[in-house]
């Protein structure tokens, strides 16, 4: 460990972990050692008499219960696999150049290199120790050294930790940005492997993969209660660690950054910029444009390139991100890898899961999707679902077909059915005046002119949403609000209605076509196949709970309002796919878009709001006469 301040401050509080560990070895062994004392007398014949004899009668037994619940304990905590962070390993094989330009980096800052590379799914980068038997065997090599220590074999030894790398960053930096924004990173393998700084992390690790253990749901009463007393001393002494544990990691950041300024530590100012660029792209990569592939059971399987078509849109719509740009004639980091289409798939596939909960494998409802087939397999498809599952909550509510001399006869699907529901009817107002309203209907129940109406969602999602007679019964009550009652206040009633019903039949689909929480061990294995190390390397997806997918989130649920604008976009651009020529469109910032004689169309957002807060579709109809957008003509669904 070198000289560096930080690096000080670190081992002194990795000093005071270990006194923390030895004080509760000592509180056990306690009741052990007076009742030694006390056997000990009475073999002298010092300690004799009734009192002593009933502290040896009281005392050996707790010292004996006390040493087996102190072993329980620490074998708990031993055997408790620590959390590790799901990543793509990175075999040496598949990235020769990359593993060389990390030991070149480690050796001028005079740190051992990190043991293996992995990647991850997020801007970001770091140093993950996986010496747990729990994460696989040591390579061959470590043992080498450890069976010719001789006298030293029973000693652990050191190895180094694994560098996580972000993956946006190997497609996006170049090369030498590569090298400076990980000279940090790797510069905290020298305090990592100092004895005492790497035993604090053991026993503070051990003892949070303890917790984890005992807060696991356990149906046995016995194994609960155990585990409860075991949980209450990991936790007592996690406590303890906290404050010492965080002031040990801030010594180690420090001193890596510290040692890290002698190598390009001018590149690295410039690279910063870089990171948050990425992590700015990266973000909108997945919230406007993978999340919807990945709602439809589909997933970009090129995830890190579209980084680069992100960014790159962004440098030209924005004059602050020109000189961006004039990197893409160097050569980038994802050049280190031989294969990098492959890791590029496995990254996103692994991202699938991490941020929407996706299987673990291809199957035939989670297919890859490449960008060129995006606009019509995800975007095409994805506005047709939901226009269909508009139209068949439509049935249910009993709503007619549009009428009027341009409508069609036999019942098809149009856009003017839904604009003429939506359209407020004069008098009826918005929602919050018809719940205030002490003689209107507390029901947000939509009065049909027309008795006849479909009693069921789940009948009517099977016919097609056109042609179909309207049965005789009377439209089903529409579900309770809750908390989107809130969330509706403002609409009108018939949009209130709608929305609710959608966000109903949606919840109803996705808990039947709901996939597994994890799938089987061989499919893990395959989606990890084409950037897996050695045949010896462990499965990382085997090595983490995945039964709480998705670990991060990347929104929360939709409300119903935004449901219903959803849906309206959707209709509104299939009518225009149909009537006008209009196409499906990609944009790498935005997600899905319209596209108009080869131009994206104006935003729809303000126009929808207008007819759901306000039920008028004035603006709406202005801007599809503008388009030559026939709304009375009939759309095709899926």
């Amino acid at each position: 460990m070198g000289v560096e301040a930080g690096a000080q401050v670190a081992r002194a509080r990795a000093l005071v972990v270990l006194r923390i560990r030895s004080r509760a070895l000592a509180v056990a062994l306690l009741p052990a050692a007076v009742a030694v004392i006390l056997l000990a007398g009475a073999l002298s014949g010092r300690l004799v008499g009734p009192g002593w004899d009933a502290a040896r009668w009281f005392l050996t037994p707790v010292a004996v219960l006390v040493l087996l619940a102190a072993a329980g304990i620490a074998l708990v905590v031993a055997r408790a696999r620590p959390a590790m962070s799901p990543t793509v390993p990175i075999a040496e094989e598949a990235a020769p150049d990359l593993y060389r330009m990390v030991r070149d980096l480690a050796d001028r800052l005079e740190v051992p290199a990190p043991s293996a590379i992995a990647l991850t799914p997020d801007c970001d980068s770091w140093l993950e120790d996986r010496t747990h038997p729990a994460h696989g065997p040591p390579p061959a090599e470590e043992h080498d050294d450890i069976a010719g220590a001789g006298k030293h074999a029973h000693r652990r030894h050191p190895v180094a930790p694994v560098l996580v790398i972000g993956s946006p960053f190997l497609w996006w930096m170049r090369v030498g940005e590569l090298r400076a924004v990980l000279a940090p990173v790797v510069a905290g393998t020298g305090p990592s492997a100092h004895p005492d700084i790497a035993a604090a992390r053991r026993f503070v690790r051990g003892l949070d993969a303890a917790v984890a253990v005992t807060s696991a749901p356990r149906r046995d009463p016995v194994s609960r209660a155990v585990l409860a007393g075991v949980g209450w001393v990991a936790r007592l002494l996690l406590r303890s660690c906290r404050l010492h544990a965080a002031e040990l990691e801030r010594g180690v950041a420090a001193a890596a950054a510290e040692r890290a300024q002698a190598v390009d530590y001018g590149l690295r100012i410039v690279a910063q910029e870089q990171v948050g660029l990425a992590y700015a792209g990266w973000d909108r990569l997945l919230t406007r444009v993978a999340l919807p592939a990945w709602r439809m059971g589909r997933w970009p399987s090129r995830l890190d390139a579209g980084v680069v078509a992100a960014l790159t849109e962004l440098s030209r719509r924005d004059r602050l991100a020109e000189g961006f740009a004039s990197r893409l004639g160097e050569r980038p980091a994802c050049d280190l890898l031989e294969e990098p289409g492959a890791v590029d798939e496995s990254a996103s596939l692994l991202a699938a899961r991490l941020f929407h909960g996706g299987p673990a494998g291809p199957g035939p409802d989670w297919s890859p999707v490449d960008w060129s087939d995006y606009p019509e397999e995800v975007v095409d498809r994805k506005w047709r679902i939901d226009a269909a599952r508009l139209h068949r909550v439509l049935d249910a509510m009993g709503v007619r077909p549009a009428t009027g001399p341009a409508a069609p006869a036999t019942g098809s699907p149009t856009l003017s059915r839904v604009l003429d529901h939506l359209t407020d009817p004069a008098g009826e107002g918005s929602l919050t005046q018809r719940c205030t309203d002490p003689s209107g209907d507390a029901s947000l129940t939509h009065r049909s002119t027309d008795p006849s109406g479909d009693a069921s969602l789940t009948h009517r999602s099977t016919e097609p949403s056109g042609g179909a007679p309207f049965p005789a019964t009377p439209p089903e009550p529409p579900p309770p609000l809750d908390d989107d009652e809130e969330d509706l206040s403002g609409t009108t009633p018939r949009s209130a209605n709608l929305a609710a019903r959608l966000s109903t039949e949606l919840g109803r689909e996705e808990a039947s076509a709901a996939p597994s929480p994890s799938a089987s061990a061989t499919a893990a294995s395959t989606a990890a196949s084409p950037a897996a190390g050695s045949p010896a390397s462990p499965d990382p997806l085997a090595l983490w709970d995945d039964r709480a997918l998705p670990l991060f989130p990347l929104q929360p649920p939709r409300t119903a309002r935004e449901l219903l604008a959803d849906h309206l976009t959707a209709m509104i651009c299939c009518a225009a796919m149909d009537t006008a020529g209009a196409t499906p469109g990609l944009d790498w910032l935005d997600g899905p878009t319209l596209l108009h004689n080869g131009e994206r169309t104006a935003d729809l957002a303000p126009k929808i709001l207008t007819l759901i807060e306000e039920g008028d579709p004035t603006p709406l109809r202005a801007w599809l006469a503008e388009l030559g957008i026939r709304p009375e003509k009939p759309v095709r669904l899926v």
